[in-house]
């Protein structure tokens, strides 16, 4: 039986879900902004149709704003979260096998589906009614012909219906002549890079790479193209990954709203990132040996002298304790802290990340065993009552490192003072 996936993507993820507790919101331009309202991360297509590119900083574009009245929203990440991780529930009702790919993005294994239009067209309605999230749904016969249908659903009308196409329904000659028309940059895992090889070899629609010789694509290129090739005609090369493969390094950074001078704010911050990163570290259920400590001047800033140092503290043996990584972040941060410098970034990485079934304790080294009893408390509490309800006295320290978020919409499902008021 030949192999068929489904790629499910939320339309404008970000700008949805500002959407979805604010309806009056639809039809009109929309645009999310990075940390610190920096810059434009996400948009509706109204806002695409007015020329808003992706990555223009706020300033550019204020007078464009003000013009057409595009709404403007700071990043609102424990809403998008929330809402995602509902949206992938619903999704995993409708097909025995998943791959969460991205916050609005799975991939689904229609394999053996006797109607896969009708099963898509099911979930669209499903994940719309429950969440308020519209979304994509692209079916091929691998899963870059799926990544490749979801374009295809979204961009070009004639060939889909009701934002779903399925690819693997068309025969070859309809499936080429629609390759015809879309640029190879669309096709999943094609960089800008080769894109420009590609160029040079006139190779720039999906149908002609589909079509070129394999001697010379062998040749000219890593055996990851020739993958996609044969991926792009059909035959499935990648299977869906149910598990979420452990990350080997652990970052948790974000840049400040204002300059932060005192170490005290710089302790709160560092804090805040360790217990953000231990968090994915105990999800993933490892440990780490080593955890590197950053603090960067604002580089943008010419007339201030730049300082962008870092530390690297190696534990006496693997923890995933919050407590242990915390005392040595702040080692660490006192070590390469100097006055007389404004920071406006500062992160943490952890490393050396190992599986808790292999675990190897040192026969010289105290015992932290103690302390995993804490850590399962807070991660109790603080997944009843919402992240950030009980924190380390350090994650308290300091005001002027928080993030500025003076657009965010409210936290309507995490948070009990921002929940919707009906009256």
């Amino acid at each position: 039986m030949s192999r068929l996936f489904a790629l499910v993507d939320c339309n404008n993820f970000y700008a949805s879900c500002e959407r979805v507790f604010e309806p009056q919101l639809e039809g009109k331009a929309i645009v999310v902004l990075s940390n610190n309202d920096g810059c434009v991360v996400a948009r509706s297509n109204e806002a695409k149709a007015l020329g808003i590119a992706m990555a223009v900083p706020l300033y550019q574009i204020k007078e464009l704003v003000r013009e057409h009245g595009v709404v403007v929203r700071s990043s609102n990440y424990a809403l998008y979260g929330d809402i995602s991780q509902r949206v992938m529930a619903i999704l995993a009702r409708f097909s025995p096998h998943q791959e969460i790919y991205s916050i609005d993005e799975a991939f689904l294994d229609f394999t053996g589906l006797a109607n896969p239009m009708h099963t898509a067209t099911l979930l669209r309605n499903q994940v719309r009614q429950s969440t308020g999230i519209p979304v994509s749904v692209g079916i091929g016969k691998s899963k870059t012909q799926a990544k490749l249908a979801n374009f295809c659903a979204k961009k070009l009308a004639p060939f889909c219906r009701d934002g779903i196409c399925n690819l693997a329904a068309f025969s070859e000659s309809e499936f080429l002549r629609l390759m015809a028309n879309i640029p190879v940059a669309e096709v999943w895992g094609i960089g800008k890079r080769t894109r420009q090889q590609l160029a040079k070899l006139d190779i720039k629609t999906v149908a002609e790479l589909i079509q070129a010789d394999a001697n010379m694509i062998r040749q000219q290129f890593n055996v990851l193209v020739e993958r996609i090739i044969i991926e792009l005609k059909g035959i499935s090369c990648l299977d869906l990954e149910e598990m979420m493969p452990e990350k080997k390094q652990i970052v948790a950074s974000r840049s400040f709203g204002s300059l932060v001078v005192d170490v005290e704010d710089l302790e709160g911050a560092i804090a805040n990132h360790v217990h953000r990163a231990v968090d994915k570290l105990r999800r993933q259920q490892c440990c780490a040996t080593m955890i590197s400590v950053f603090i960067n001047t604002h580089r943008f800033r010419e007339q201030d002298q730049q300082y962008h140092p870092h530390r690297t503290v190696t534990l006496v043996q693997a923890s995933q304790e919050l407590c242990v990584f915390q005392k040595a972040a702040n080692v660490a941060l006192h070590d390469i802290y100097k006055t007389g410098y404004g920071y406006k970034k500062a992160g943490v990485m952890l490393s050396g990340i190992q599986s808790m079934a292999i675990e190897q304790t040192d026969l010289f080294a105290p015992s932290v065993a103690s302390n995993r009893p804490l850590m399962q408390v807070m991660e109790h509490i603080n997944g009843q009552f919402g992240r950030g309800t009980l924190r380390t006295a350090s994650e308290l320290l300091g005001k002027k490192w928080h993030m500025t978020q003076n657009l965010r919409s409210p936290r309507y499902t995490t948070c009990w003072d921002e929940l919707r008021v009906v009256g």
